[in-house]
C-alpha cells in the first residue's frame, strides 16, 4: 500500500510539472496600435463608487464609445447620470450626452438642460474642459484607450496573469493622459492613484480599476475623507463605429444667463 501511495504522489508531481505555466498575454501596447484606424473605436461602461468607513454607495454611471483615428482617439459619445442621492445638482437625474468631434463638443441634458434657448436642447463649444461633460469630473481617470496612456501604465505596473497593477500620482497622470488632463478637475498633486489594467489573452483591454481620494479630483464639503473607485469594461475593440454631430436646428452657442 505504501509503495502504491508513493507511486500515486510520484505520478502526480509528474503531471503537474508537465502542465504548462500560464501563458502571458499579447502586448496590450502593441494590440491597441493595430487598432488605431478611422473608423474603429471600441465601446465602454463604468461606474464610480464613493467609499468611506466600510460602507460604498453608487456615484455615477456612464456608457459610451470611442472612435478612433490614425493617432489615436478622434472623436466620443458619452452618456452619463449620478446614480448617488448625495449628491445634489440642479436636474443631476437627467442624463447628460457629450459627443466629441475633434475640438468640436456638443453637450446635451443634465446641468445643461435648463439653459438651453427655446426649440435648442445641444450646446456647442470649444472648451475642452467638457470633453467627459460636467458628469465626467467624477468619471474613470484612466483611459486604455489612449495608446501613449496605456504604454506608459503597463511599464510601470507589475503584471499577474492577465492584470496588470501599478499606482501613478495625479501630476503624473495629467502629464501622460491627454484625456485625463482635459476631463477631470483635479489638482496636479502626488494624491496617488491604484489602478488594475486587465486584459485578454489577445491584449485587448477588458477593464479598467482605479481608486483614488475623492478630495483630490472633487472639491466639494463633505469629500475629505471618502473615496472613489472606478470600473470600467470595454468591448468591441476595433469594430466599426459611427460617431455624427446632432441636428444643426437643436444646437447653439448661446446658453440663458
Amino acid at each position: 500500500m505504501k509503495k502504491m501511495i508513493a507511486a500515486v504522489a510520484a505520478a502526480g508531481v509528474l503531471v503537474a510539472g508537465a502542465l504548462p505555466a500560464q501563458a502571458a498575454p499579447k502586448d496590450p501596447v502593441g494590440v491597441l496600435k493595430s487598432l488605431m484606424k478611422p473608423g474603429a473605436g471600441v465601446r465602454f461602461s463604468d461606474l464610480t463608487m464613493m467609499s468611506a468607513d466600510g460602507s460604498s454607495v453608487d456615484l455615477v454611471k456612464r456608457k459610451g464609445v470611442f472612435g478612433f483615428g490614425k493617432k489615436g482617439i478622434a472623436a466620443h459619445d458619452i452618456t452619463s447620470r449620478i446614480v448617488s442621492p448625495t449628491i445634489e445638482l440642479t436636474d443631476s437625474r437627467k442624463p447628460e450626452r457629450v459627443i466629441g468631434l475633434g475640438k468640436d463638443l456638443y453637450l446635451s441634458g443634465g446641468n445643461w438642460a435648463e439653459d438651453m434657448p427655446k426649440g435648442k436642447t445641444w450646446y456647442k463649444t470649444g472648451s475642452q474642459l467638457m470633453r467627459a461633460g460636467g458628469y465626467g469630473f467624477y468619471g474613470q481617470v484612466i483611459n486604455p484607450a489612449e495608446f501613449g496612456t496605456l504604454s506608459a501604465l503597463i511599464k510601470r505596473a507589475k503584471r499577474g496573469g492577465n492584470a496588470y497593477t501599478g499606482k501613478v500620482t495625479l501630476k503624473e497622470l495629467h502629464k501622460i493622459s491627454p484625456w485625463f488632463a482635459s476631463t477631470i478637475l483635479a489638482r496636479r498633486d502626488s494624491t496617488p492613484v491604484e489602478y488594475t489594467i486587465n486584459v485578454a489573452p489577445s491584449g485587448l483591454v477588458t477593464k479598467v480599476t482605479s481608486t483614488y481620494a475623492a478630495a483630490a479630483v472633487v472639491s466639494f464639503p463633505g469629500l475629505e475623507d471618502e473615496t472613489f473607485t472606478a470600473v470600467s469594461t470595454f468591448t468591441g475593440w476595433g469594430k466599426k463605429v459611427s460617431i455624427k454631430a446632432p441636428d444643426p436646428a437643436l444646437v447653439t452657442t448661446k446658453l440663458k444667463k
